[in-house]
């Protein structure tokens, strides 16, 4: 999944940074609205945490221009004030959720977590497509009984396409969702990544079907 940080406190951010990336997202980082509101025409992000008080344009107006534009990513907003009259702005703008500093990492986690739940209606905290199950909320995956040893990138491939299963997911997807503003990943890397992925889900139930010139579908095999 893939999350823009717009905070201004770069020793903050770099702590957010880290514990997201530990907690299995991509985090690409701006410290002002305007350059984000720029990222936000490029780039497909799951969701936004941005801080109210930021240089120039603030948070509140940030938020406010994000759902005039339509643009339907889970918000929360983040803060040094906890007066009500900005949480309730907030809000009213079109932000999902609100955490006042200081704020534990393990609960800013579990918020990501649930917004991304709630923005897809049809998503539990658990996803399985034949015999592989993903516990989103630990983070752990298991085909038929045994835990499956995956990387971050792995991981993150896999849910991708359980999510959009048995949709195509394109290439181009799976290069944004992986990557970063100062660590891209080439689509070579990501057919290294989908190969592993196919080694260690060999034998199973599913598959993870090329579909020439355009993606990945991850689908049941079919019954002989």
């Amino acid at each position: 999944m893939r999350v823009l940080l717009v905070e201004d406190d770069a020793l903050l951010a770099q702590g957010i940074r880290e514990g997201l990336e530990r907690g299995g997202f991509s985090v690409d980082h701006l410290a002002a609205a305007e350059p984000a509101e720029s990222a936000l025409s490029l780039t497909h992000y799951d969701l936004a945490i941005l801080d109210i008080g930021l240089p120039g344009m603030d948070g509140h107006e940030l938020v406010r221009r994000i759902r005039a534009r339509k643009l339907g990513l889970p918000i929360l907003m983040l803060t040094a004030r906890d007066g009500l009259e900005d949480r309730v702005r907030g809000l009213d703008l079109g932000s999902d959720d609100y955490m006042t500093k200081p704020f534990l990492l393990p609960e800013l986690l579990a918020r990501l977590r649930a917004l991304l739940r709630r923005s897809r209606s049809a998503l539990s905290s658990a996803l399985q497509v034949g015999d592989v199950q993903l516990d989103l909320a630990q983070r752990t995956a298991r085909q038929s009984g045994r835990t499956l040893e995956l990387t971050r990138r792995e991981w993150e491939i896999l849910q991708q396409l359980m999510l959009a299963s048995p949709r195509v997911v394109s290439k181009r997807q799976l290069v944004e969702s992986l990557s970063e503003w100062d660590r891209e990943i080439t689509s070579n890397a990501v057919e290294i990544h989908v190969s592993r992925l196919r080694s260690k889900l060999q034998g199973g139930a599913v598959e993870i079907l090329t579909v020439r010139g355009i993606g990945y579908r991850f689908d049941e095999v079919p019954a002989p």
